[in-house]
């Protein structure tokens, strides 16, 4: 035989100089949940080693992130109820958690990179993603709600805005309200490809977050389609997304492959609560080895063509020396 692909195979030394594709601290965004309070870090229950943490231990938190090379931040906040109401309007509190978790990262750590969650359900008393009249969501009228919420996350110091909402039209009317405030420089990473997945209730269960009533199948993605991406990726690019996010990551490769094969921009893939958990789970009961599970899971998400990967592993992964 004259081609023999195992020649290539046959040292560790070959192999690391022909592998393809190699997975940096640059890759990955790591998404951190806030709480209220003081010298707080509660765990969440269904996400082992993912915390909620208080301003003061989220700082020490980017700290140590930093020190490992990661630092890109995406940041997602657990309100209590109290301060939830049908407009969202916790979200414009400059003196509020989220706000001042912004403020209080960039003030210390100006080199960190923050990412910003837009959409109403953290702050919404009906849990969804738009406002809410007679049952129905209302895509227009929620994005001026939007747009205010992402000039205010702006102003606090925020890179990269991230709607995660799903409303038509949203990435321009936020882009105009951005340049019109002074902020042309803020970026946008758009969920443009958000399916209507199984996969998301840790995170729901973190942030206390789920729909009061119904489903969200009315703005995000039936997980059947695929062509719906590239429309959805069309709009985000020609409204001025600067990236654009395939979320869940592991069920939807081929999504992330379809738009990085039809798009010049950035993309973006989230690894989400359900993927983390169920791997952490498999890893806890000895089902599987989690160092080479974990850098599957990552590798296979690059390979599919994502430039980015928000994932909870981000972390762990730096630490423990395994990329």
């Amino acid at each position: 035989m004259l081609i023999r692909p195992r020649r290539n195979r046959k040292s560790q030394v070959i192999r690391d100089m022909v592998q393809e594709n190699r997975l940096h601290a640059s890759d990955f965004i790591f998404p951190l949940f806030i709480i209220d309070g003081k010298n707080l870090k509660t765990e969440v229950a269904s996400m082992p080693g993912i915390f909620r943490y208080s301003i003061d231990n989220l700082l020490l938190e980017v700290e140590s992130c930093l020190k490992l090379g990661l630092k890109s931040f995406d940041l997602f906040p657990n309100l209590e109820e109290s301060l939830k109401d049908q407009t969202a309007s916790e979200s414009l509190n400059e003196k509020g958690l989220y706000l001042r978790a912004i403020k209080e990262i960039k003030t210390h750590f100006p080199e960190a990179c923050i990412v910003t969650d837009v959409a109403m359900d953290p702050y919404s008393s009906d849990g969804h993603d738009g406002l809410v009249e007679d049952g129905e969501i209302i895509n227009d009228k929620t994005l001026e709600i939007l747009a205010r919420m992402a000039v205010a996350q702006a102003r606090a110091g925020a890179d990269i805005i991230a709607p995660s909402d799903m409303m038509d039209g949203r990435v321009q009317y936020i882009r105009e309200a951005l340049d019109a405030d002074g902020f042309s420089n803020v970026s946008i990473m758009s969920y443009t490809a958000k399916y209507a997945s199984a996969f998301y209730g840790p995170f729901r269960d973190a942030l206390n977050s789920a729909p009061k009533f119904g489903d969200k199948k009315t703005y995000q993605m039936n997980p059947a389609n695929q062509k719906e991406a590239l429309i959805e990726g069309a709009l985000d690019m020609q409204e001025g997304a600067d990236f654009l996010m395939v979320k869940p990551a592991l069920a939807y490769l081929d999504v992330i492959k379809l738009m990085k094969d039809n798009f010049d921009l950035p993309i973006a893939a989230y690894n989400v609560s359900g993927e983390y958990s169920m791997l952490k789970a498999a890893a806890q009961r000895g089902w599987l080895d989690e160092q080479r599970a974990t850098l599957e899971t990552l590798m296979g998400i690059k390979r599919a063509g994502a430039d980015v990967i928000l994932t909870y592993h981000a972390k762990e992964v730096l630490a423990k020396g395994w990329v």
